[in-house]
């Protein structure tokens, strides 16, 4: 099991604007189970309360994690949205409600659906996969999917630099990157390969666990409405999963 929070930090006209979000991952043999929860003010282009709860099952496949199930409520006072997502090994199914005006020009297509994750196990598969000795340690590309939205996250290695956050202090390798709009979206807003409201290149800094984990630490973005916004993990750690039949037989043996 893996605790995993990032908190968010930034200034508008000299009113804070913050966000967390918090990760509980678990993982089993052959299957995982993720929750989240977003909550966000005034960070990047929301400028209403943010509130997002996450949650993401499916199967482990040799070294990385394959979405079957996806579900994402956004409690933002407006349209308060709910999404499933299921994915299976020949296609895909979606149900929002309330239902999308509209799913982009052009829409994403089955064949692109299947090579994708959806947001949060794509960022928990990219964290705890193993990186071969001489791979780059940034990888990528992250391709995600959210129902609607699906998006190439495209990373380049940038060398390393000191970090120190609450979770975490040492040499951590730094990622530039950038956004591929591949399906999903308004058609005057897919030719911009930047996250929306940031203006540059997105930076994240990578922890080199001790267990083989590369977990992001540190991001940072300079955003066109509020400036510098900086994301840094303030929890991070690993605890066994307790099973019902572990919890029935505390003494083992």
């Amino acid at each position: 099991r893996m605790v995993y929070e990032l908190e968010a930090k930034a200034y508008v006209l000299f009113i804070p604007a913050t966000g967390r979000a918090h990760f509980d991952v678990e993982m089993r043999p052959d299957t995982y189970n993720i929750k989240s929860r977003v909550k966000v003010t005034g960070i990047a282009d929301w400028f209403v309360n943010y509130d997002m709860h996450l949650q993401a099952s499916g199967y482990t496949r040799g070294d990385e994690l394959k979405t079957y199930n996806y579900v994402s409520q956004n409690r933002d006072g407006k349209k308060n949205r709910r999404v499933n997502l299921t994915i299976t090994d020949k296609d895909f199914s979606m149900t929002a409600n309330p239902v999308f005006g509209n799913l982009g020009e052009p829409p994403a297509t089955t064949e692109q659906v299947l090579k994708t994750n959806d947001p949060i196990t794509a960022l928990i598969t990219f964290a705890l996969e193993p990186r071969a000795p001489d791979a780059d340690p940034c990888g990528g590309p992250l391709r995600i999917f959210d129902g609607r939205q699906l998006t190439y996250l495209h990373l380049k290695n940038a060398g390393t630099k000191q970090i120190d956050v609450k979770a975490w202090s040492g040499e951590a390798i730094e990622c530039h990157i950038t956004m591929e709009k591949v399906a999903g979206y308004k058609k005057d807003k897919s030719d911009k390969d930047n996250l929306s409201g940031i203006d540059g290149p997105l930076r994240m800094w990578l922890a080199p666990l001790e267990n083989g984990a590369t977990v992001p630490v540190k991001i940072q973005a300079d955003t066109d409405k509020i400036g510098k916004v900086t994301l840094q993990a303030s929890k991070l750690y690993f605890e066994p999963v307790v099973t019902s039949e572990a919890a029935l037989n505390p003494g083992g043996g």
